[in-house]
Order: structure tokens, then sequence, then C-alpha cells
């Protein structure tokens, strides 16, 4: 299932392959977010040629709208949004966190009004489990209570008693029904509750892991903490996770975060930043991000960097800055296109660097280009 293929010897960086039932990912790998059954604004040829091996759906989105009758009529969510690759569904935990209206968390699960129309709706663990399986995702995620942040040390510790206590139905559902997608097992992973705190971390971290799941997950990272505690909650976390399983930072994050990450032994992310912030005109390079609405882009004829994706090269900054200022359609398709690659190809020069024992070289070089901070100063 997971097979651990190289590790770097001067940190916790691993270099990996997932086989999942419609087929193989190679990590560290970065996952474009297809919350409603698409990634905003591209084809899913556009992310084949981007070598996009695996995307992201959402159980809370899907299941509100368009609801899982027309999904089950088109055949499962792989057909339904014309993609044949892997996908990785959240369990809509986070959602029902951070949109719902009215919601009440109670030990069954969460009643709640959706965000759409106010319709009143329970998410539970067997729920989410059940329409994951319908949905025929690959990877399907447990259902879990985000812990906000701040919280106190008894409050984090009330809600990952709950997540776990979840995490087991979650797992007594898988056992009862087996489900399957493309003739094969669902994967399914675990996630990693405890906010802040050291021994909550650990304690969730061995919990899951005797529960016995596909691979694990970090969450509630990502929701206000600082970037030093994202790095310690890493840390604390990856050696309490099994070798052989793959292991995913939820929801995050930057460029040099994802690298730091992997650093510390992390081998799948997501993040909505590639084409949240193409929206804005916001494109990422190797120097940082460029906004390109500002006006000093307005007769800038070079490309938005040497290294951008063929189909975007053509264009200029100056071009692009006029169709987002003109709010063309084609402006922010083609920053997406750009930050997906920018995103994709980190992945992808990062397991290189793994491969070829080069890592700590190629880590440097991304904080020095990228205008942060040297690594040294937050060494694992």
């Amino acid at each position: 299932m997971f097979e651990l293929l190289a590790t770097d010897p001067q940190s916790a960086a691993r270099r990996g392959r997932l086989t999942t039932p419609h087929g193989v990912i190679e990590t560290p790998i970065f996952m474009p977010v297809g919350t409603q059954g698409t990634v905003k604004a591209m084809h899913p040829e556009e992310l084949v040629a981007l070598d996009a091996q695996v995307i992201l759906g959402n159980t809370y989105h899907l299941w509100v709208r368009p609801g899982m009758e027309i999904i089950t009529g088109a055949g499962g969510l792989h057909r339904f949004m014309g993609w044949e690759r892997p996908i990785l569904t959240d369990s809509g935990g986070f959602q029902v966190f951070s949109l719902a209206k009215l919601r009440r968390i109670k030990e069954e699960g969460c009643y709640f009004n959706n965000h759409v129309d106010g319709t009143p709706m329970f998410l539970g663990p067997e729920t989410a489990m059940e329409i994951q399986a319908t949905l025929g995702s690959d990877i399907a995620m447990l259902f879990d209570e985000c812990t906000p942040y701040p919280c106190t040390a008894a409050e984090a510790e009330k809600s990952l008693d709950l997540t776990l206590r979840w995490a087991r139905r979650c797992r007594d559902w898988i056992d009862e029904h087996q489900p399957q997608t493309n003739g094969r097992p669902q994967l399914h992973f675990g996630i990693v509750q405890g906010s802040v705190y050291e021994e909550l971390r650990q304690r969730s971290a061995r919990e899951l892991v005797a529960m016995g799941f596909s691979g694990y997950a970090i969450g509630g990272l990502s929701v206000g903490e600082p970037e030093e505690d994202m790095m310690r909650i890493a840390e604390w976390t990856c050696p309490f996770l099994p070798e052989d399983q793959a292991r995913y930072a939820m929801g995050l994050g930057t460029p040099p975060q994802m690298v730091e990450l992997i650093a510390r032994g992390i081998d799948m992310f997501d993040c909505v930043l590639p084409t949240r912030l193409a929206r804005t005109g916001t494109a990422f390079t190797h120097e940082g991000t460029i906004n390109l609405r500002n006006a000093r882009f307005a007769r800038d004829f070079a490309p938005i960097s040497e290294d951008t994706h063929p189909l975007v090269r053509p264009f200029s900054r100056a071009y692009i800055r006029h169709l987002i200022q003109a709010q063309e359609v084609l402006g922010l398709r083609l920053i997406s296109l750009h930050n997906l690659h920018f995103y994709l190809s980190l992945a992808s020069r990062a397991r290189t660097a793994i491969e070829q024992g080069c890592f700590a070289e190629f880590r440097e070089e991304v904080h020095a280009r990228y205008q942060t901070r040297s690594p040294s100063e937050s060494q694992p």
C-alpha cells in the first residue's frame, strides 16, 4: 500500500509510493483542492498534464450539493467529474466546524444547518464514512472534531476524547461494511488531533495507530496557530506514526512550510492557496508571491516566471494583469495553472532531491530564494 523508497540522512524527509484503487501516488505530493468536484477553473486534462496525481473532494459540500442521489446515478464521483486518477475526500468535519450555522456537537455527531439554504442536517462518524463510500473516493478521512485555536489543555483533551471515540465508530463501520472503490478496498486515514499540546498529540497518534488505519493525517493545523507550533506538532507526532504508512498534513501551506514539513516526515499536502490566490491576481514564484494587479506590472512584458507552465509562458505579466483588471476568466485560469504547476513542481523537486541525497541543499535553496528565514533557525 505504502512503500518507503528513500530517506534523507540529515532530516526526516521521505520518498515514498502510495498505491490506491485508482493508481499510484508518488510522495512527497501536493494535492490540488477540488472541494465541490472541481479544481477551480481547471479542466481535468489540464490537471493530468500538470501531473496532478491525486485531487481532493469534500464530503460536506458534495453531500449538500449536488447530493448523493445524483452522484450515485452518475456512477460515483470519478465518473461524475471526469477524473480517472485517485481522489481523497475530507470527512466534512472541518466544514461543519467552519461553515455550518447553528452547529451543535453531540456524542452521536453534529447537528447543523447547512450553509447553502439553512436546511437542518446531521453528520456523524457512520454517516461520513457511508457518504465517502458512496462517493467512491480512493482515500476517505475519518470523521473528527476540528479543535479550535486557541483552547485550553482541558478543552483540547475533551475534544480529542470525542474524536477518538468517533474514530472507533468509524473503524467499526469500516470493518462491518468493507467499502470498495474500483474493485479494491477503499483506504482510510485517521486524523491526529490534540491542538498544541504534545502529550495529547502523541496520545492521539498512539491510539489511532492501535486501531489500525491505512494512513494518518495531522489535523487541526492552519487554524490560527503560529508557524512554530505547526512545526512542533509535526515533530511531536511523526515519530509515533508508522514508517510504512503515509502521513498527511491537512490544509496547508506556503511553499517554505511545505518543504519544512517534508523535512519533518510529512508525505502529503493539500492547500487552497494556489487557486484561491490566483483569483485575486497573486502568483507564486521562487522569490515569493507577486500580485499582478499592481500597477508596476502594467508594462512588464516578461512571463510570470521563466519556469512557468508551457501554456502560460507565451503570456506576459502585463497581459495577464490586463486580463485580471478586465475581469476576463482567462486571467485567473492562467494564474491558477501557473500556481498549481509551481506547487506540483516543488513536490517533484523534493522527491528528486531526496532520491539524489541532496534534500538539504534543496531545502536551503527554497528558503534563500523565497526570502524567508533560513531552515537552520527551525531545524527539527
